[in-house]
């Protein structure tokens, strides 16, 4: 008598357990039941199965919010298995959606919302996931910067964030030169010049004749009506330069400039004309922008000496050309920290110090004083308060 074969290690069993591990026919998936079946008969005895009709019936008291989990499942996971595997590259959709199958337990699309993959491309092209091509050979897609990476998408919003600042800047910077230039022009017009007429000298019973002479003053600063700085000859008043290495005296500081300042500090304070922080030996940016096309515009230079306190004549330090600009046309410049620096504003002006660190929060910048009685004092002082040595 012929001994009977154990049923599970029958050829027959065994090729049933190698076809249930691999992938079956989509149609005869359940979704709710997450239930692959491996025919048709197997698929309608589970429709008909206890465990079914009661997913069912809890699917029919809400279907759209099942059909939305599905499909917002579905759409993740697939931009997952898009950003490990073609995360940079353009590729055929339906490649990529026969990658994502291969995974027993995904989620199908016949629970979704989309009908065909189709659709689904369409989709993501519309919300901005992916850029969405119909060829020839079909559907392309490829992730966008934002969803490939989101640190990009961050790192644009901060780009954006600092070009409006400095649009915003100088727009600042350029009311304020015509605000400028306005009172200039209205105090001229305010102050006509007084017609003298020449008369007879008469002389009373031996009276003395006594002069009354007054010593002139430096006259103000030119203002170019245009609001621009203007390209130069040397054929201008040579004023005495301050090599960068030098040191700055506190009560020296600016050289020549100190005269003009103390015979302009009464007209200044009366105009609102802000006071001169300009001296040689200091790097500085220009932002005209009327100089852009010219090619210094955002560009730095060495300021070689100041006339008339506010204009500055500066050695651009990658041309080499020499620029005269006004003061409003210019920015201070930070230098890497362990830089030198020289103070030219507020309480501590003219010292040179070192730049010991930065604290953006604040925008104010730490400084350890390198010369005079202050000799090792640190101080938190504004940025446009120093400005780099060259």
């Amino acid at each position: 008598v012929a001994m009977g074969q154990d049923g599970a290690m029958t050829p027959k069993a065994i090729a049933n357990r190698i076809k249930a591990k691999g992938l079956q026919r989509l149609r005869w998936y359940c979704q709710m039941c997450q239930k692959q079946c491996r025919d048709e008969n197997g698929f309608k005895c589970h429709l008909t199965s206890e465990g079914h009709l009661r997913q069912m019936q809890i699917f029919g008291e809400n279907p759209d919010k099942f059909v939305d989990e599905f499909s917002q499942e579905f759409e993740k996971d697939f931009l997952e298995h898009m950003k490990t595997c073609h995360r940079t590259t353009r590729v055929q959709a339906n490649y990529v959606y026969n990658e994502y199958i291969k995974d027993r337990h995904h989620v199908h699309m016949n629970s979704t919302k989309w009908l065909t993959l189709t659709d689904f491309v369409k989709h993501l092209g519309r919300t901005g996931k992916c850029f969405a091509e119909e060829t020839p050979k079909g559907w392309f897609i490829k992730l966008t910067p934002a969803v490939a990476d989101p640190r990009l998408l961050t790192s644009e919003k901060e780009k954006l964030k600092r070009k409006r600042l400095e649009e915003a800047d100088e727009i600042r910077h350029e009311k304020e030169l015509r605000a400028q230039i306005e009172r200039a022009n209205a105090s001229q017009q305010a102050q006509p010049p007084d017609k003298v007429e020449a008369t007879e000298l008469e002389r009373k019973n031996g009276e003395k004749i006594v002069l009354g002479i007054q010593p002139t003053t430096k006259t103000n600063r030119k203002t170019n009506p245009l609001g621009t700085s203007i390209l130069f000859n040397n054929e201008e008043e040579e004023e005495e330069e301050i090599p960068s290495d030098a040191p700055v005296n506190h009560k020296e500081r600016l050289g020549s400039t100190a005269v003009h300042e103390a015979d302009r500090s009464s007209d200044v304070r009366m105009q609102g004309v802000p006071r001169p922080w300009i001296c040689p030996g200091i790097v500085v940016k220009v932002v005209s922008k009327s100089l852009k096309e010219l090619g210094y515009y955002k560009k730095k230079g060495k300021i070689l000496k100041v006339i008339d306190s506010y204009i500055a004549e500066i050695e651009m330090l990658d041309s080499g050309d020499i620029v005269r600009v006004d003061q409003q046309e210019l920015e201070t410049v930070i230098p890497q920290v362990g830089g030198k620096v020289l103070l030219v504003k507020g309480s501590m002006m003219g010292y040179r110090a070192e730049l010991q660190g930065l604290e953006t929060d604040k925008y104010k910048a730490k400084v350890c004083v390198l010369h005079g009685d202050l000799a090792g004092k640190e101080a938190l002082v504004e940025y446009e308060d120093l400005s780099k040595l060259a």
